[in-house]
């Protein structure tokens, strides 16, 4: 069945565009409220967000769709996504929300559901949601309406909840962190964190005005956080998204480290410590293919997925793994989280550090990463992908790379953009493939 508003993470878009209006978060509230009124139990959903201008606009129609079908709303104000799937489990609800468009431009928007077990919902449950957005809502009676609460200790129950992840025989005194919170959802949660673990903490991106997250800062933007480490000395940088579910880290000289470095040091530190489950690492067709010579060499396996980390996360669960990602930092550990979270997996890579007693440069250099490109091509309209010129430009790489290297194309699931990426030991071949895949979806979508 196709899909017309998830996509790979929830629903995302332009906010005021199709599909992400108040009439469409007011449908999605009545239809999740109505799929997951199960029992005779009062039924309560827990909503958190980003700091994004449109996020109290978002908010307010979903509590107006839960409320009018009989759940009872408990509101957390600007939260991590992983506090939210954590806080959903915790306060026994039936729903979670957050509405975030994670790395995105403040102008877009996003719907993301998860389950009452703090995972986001399956397959299933999002097509009977869409299925359920076409029809007429089954509105609770007068006296059944629900009703909406903010809870004002949310914040505090996620830092005690991430800071008891991090080893009880360990402290961060004597290090100097700066932390960039992309003047996103952890800009309060992820210092005070680090603050009472005895860090010197630096607080970057901690001045959200509705309208600055992700905004030459966080995760995908990380020249300032580079420029402070180095400047102030630093021993390491990490770096946020705007829902403070993906983290990048910058070591004491200022070189940006990507996900697949950071999952190669969680798991091989676990691995040593008999602590590893099910003999692997999940992660993406995106991944370095170092990342697996890696792990073959320590007996271990790369498992791969499809872009996303819902899909790491299904893996995982199927091959009982505790240790998966993306290379854009989604570092899923299901130990500790039942989502991609930022601060844990820092807090991880920290405690690394201190027991072992090295330099972010030195622990963090787990692996030689293969020669990779990717680049992005914007399209407005179409299916570039499908074009015969754009096939036998593919048809001819892979031609090319067979044997030497890998090929990955897609379409993006959260932006019109179409992947192009390419890695191989031959770093110019991997540039001339890469090239000549762009030019031919430029040429398509023109």
């Amino acid at each position: 069945m196709t899909r017309k508003y998830f996509g790979t993470d929830g629903i995302r878009g332009l906010t005021n565009t199709a599909p992400m209006t108040v009439e469409v978060a007011l449908k999605v509230g009545q239809a999740a409220g109505a799929r997951f009124l199960r029992g005779d139990h009062r039924h309560r959903v827990v909503i958190g967000k980003d700091t994004r201008l449109s996020g109290y606009m978002m908010e307010s129609a979903l509590v107006a769709g839960f409320t009018s079908v009989g759940m009872d709303v408990v509101l957390l104000g600007p939260m991590p996504t992983p506090a939210v799937a954590m806080l959903t489990r915790s306060m026994r609800a039936d729903l979670g929300v957050m509405i975030s468009a994670s790395h995105n431009p403040f102008a877009d928007n996003g719907i993301k559901l998860f389950g009452p077990d703090g995972y986001k919902l399956s397959d299933e449950d999002e097509l009977e949601i869409e299925a359920m957005l076409e029809t007429d809502p089954i509105r609770a009676q007068p006296q059944a309406i629900g009703r909406a609460k903010r809870i004002d200790d949310a914040r505090g129950r996620y830092v005690h909840f991430a800071k008891n992840t991090f080893p009880e025989d360990l402290r961060l005194d004597g290090l100097r962190i700066v932390v960039d919170c992309a003047n996103g959802a952890a800009y309060h949660v992820a210092p005070d964190a680090l603050w009472e673990l005895g860090a010197d903490v630096i607080p970057l991106g901690v001045s959200p005005n509705g309208t600055n997250i992700n905004d030459q800062c966080g995760s995908t933007h990380p020249a300032l956080l580079q420029e402070t480490v180095v400047a102030s000395g630093a021993d390491i940088g990490l770096a946020l998204d705007g829902d403070a579910d993906r983290l990048i880290v910058v070591d004491e000289t200022g070189k940006v480290i990507d996900g697949d470095q950071l999952m190669a040091l969680i798991a091989l530190d676990q691995h040593r410590r008999g602590q590893l489950k099910g003999g692997a690492v999940v992660a993406t067709v995106m991944s370095n293919l170092g990342l697996e010579r890696k792990l073959q060499a320590e007996g271990l396996r790369l498992d791969r997925t499809k872009v996303g980390d819902r899909y790491v996360l299904e893996a995982m669960r199927a091959s009982g793994c505790n240790v998966g990602g993306e290379q854009s930092g989604h570092i899923i550990l299901t130990d500790h989280s039942t989502t991609g979270d930022g601060l844990i997996a820092g807090l991880q890579i920290l405690a690394a550090m201190v027991a072992q007693g090295k330099p972010a440069s030195e622990l963090l250099n787990q692996f030689e990463p293969v020669p990779q490109l990717l680049k992005n091509v914007r399209f407005k309209s179409g299916a570039p992908l499908e074009n015969g010129a754009v096939r036998a430009a593919i048809a001819d790489a892979e031609r090319e790379l067979e044997g030497r290297g890998r090929l990955v194309i897609r379409k993006s699931g959260t932006e019109p953009l179409i992947r192009v990426m390419a890695e191989g030991d031959d770093e110019a071949q991997v540039h001339a493939v890469v090239d000549r895949i762009c030019d031919a979806v430029r040429q398509a979508a023109a």
